[in-house]
């Protein structure tokens, strides 16, 4: 059997992670900017990590949902109070996609609708409605096509309301601030706006937070700018520093059914062990006030090179759009400067290192940065 050949893959073996550096099997180091998908939290192979899962995994790996479960307490807990949602509750699954599912079904039952609004450029996930919800018709089958979303462009509130005067629309979904659609930031204004248009058609506002959140704009939650309190909130990524994690934060305005939601692998035993520890990093490194603070060093450093058309971000998500291809410059970064950074498209670059970037490691970019410019 070989692997189903889906990955367009950089001819490079990863083998080793520490901090914001990994190592291929030829000893190479690399400077890691992107994380693996913003996946990357408190940085690869963090000892506190490490000794948590280590100590977990050799104690009790799993069991199911049926039984009392106290990390999903204790996890439960110390995320609403570290996010600032004690009043939601948390509904854990496997990942982001998963989560989002789970976030328009909420929706669904809760007003009986069936229709979405979602955002163009937006990516919510590549599972049934998740897929649907995303703005490329490339990666939606036939199969997922069931005409559930009418997609607005972003930042257009008049859309917006003309759509949810229609009665019908079950949920609007958005992305704190827009990943692969190229790191694209909806307004304060807007986010305070879709939230008082959806109170007023109760439709349930589901802000995707599964690239932007976990502090990685410099706030826990992206939206949390704008100062709304969304109706779900879906997490992922860096939940779990690389374990296959996802999260449902639930207002209270919804009424647990037994039965209504569930999953064999969420929230098990070693994936809240894996959660919990990167809580304590996130705290006792004050990593989120680093994502703001190195964040927003770049942000402004980035600005003066003239070769860049746009800068774009929060924190540690940020986006270089440049007028031109990216390719040759992205593999300049990568084959001869030794830095992994992401993409959106044909013209953007994104950044979405660990969080805990140092000032001199985000210096060190910038200087590989500009010669790989030329």
């Amino acid at each position: 059997m070989k692997l189903y050949d889906v990955y367009p893959l950089f001819d490079i073996n990863i083998v080793k992670g520490k901090g914001c550096h990994v190592w291929d099997d030829q000893g190479t180091e690399y400077l890691d900017l992107y994380g693996g998908h913003a996946v990357i939290s408190i940085g690869h192979a963090h000892p506190h990590y490490v000794e948590a899962i280590s100590r977990q995994v050799g104690t009790l790996g799993f069991y199911s949902n049926s039984v009392i479960n106290t990390l999903q307490q204790q996890l439960a807990e110390r995320l609403g109070r570290l996010c600032g949602y004690e009043d939601y509750a948390l509904f854990l699954i496997n990942s982001g996609a998963e989560a989002n599912e789970n976030a328009l079904k909420l929706a669904s039952f809760y007003n009986g609708r069936t229709r979405i609004i979602s955002f163009q450029k937006a990516f919510h996930g590549r599972t049934s409605l998740a897929v649907e919800a995303t703005d490329n018709p490339k990666i939606i089958a036939p199969i997922n096509a069931n005409n559930h979303i009418t997609y607005l462009p972003l930042n257009d509130i008049e859309a917006v309301k003309q759509e949810l005067a229609k009665g019908d629309v079950c949920a609007v979904i958005i992305e704190g601030i827009q990943g692969v659609g190229g790191i694209k930031l909806p307004s304060d204004e807007f986010l305070q706006a879709v939230r008082q248009a959806c109170d007023e058609q109760n439709t349930v506002l589901i802000l995707d937070e599964i690239q932007s959140g976990y502090g990685r704009s410099g706030r826990f939650f992206a939206h949390q700018y704008s100062g709304i309190r969304p109706d779900i909130i879906t997490v992922a990524k860096g939940i779990g520093n690389g374990f296959p994690m996802g999260g449902v934060l639930i207002s209270p305005k919804f009424t647990p059914v037994y039965g209504q939601l569930g999953t064999t692998f969420g929230g098990n035993h070693l994936a809240c062990s894996a959660a919990l520890a990167v809580l304590d990093v996130m705290e006792e490194e004050r990593l989120i006030e680093n994502a703001e603070r190195v964040g927003n060093y770049l942000l402004e450093e980035l600005k003066k090179f003239t070769q860049i058309k746009e800068v774009r971000g929060r924190g540690l998500m940020i986006g270089m759009e440049f007028a031109e291809p990216i390719k040759e410059i992205r593999l300049r970064l990568l084959k001869e400067q030794h830095v992994f950074t992401g993409v959106s498209g044909t013209h953007v670059i994104r950044l979405l290192p660990p969080l805990c970037l140092s000032m001199a490691e985000a210096e060190e970019f910038l200087k590989r940065f500009k010669v790989a410019l030329g």
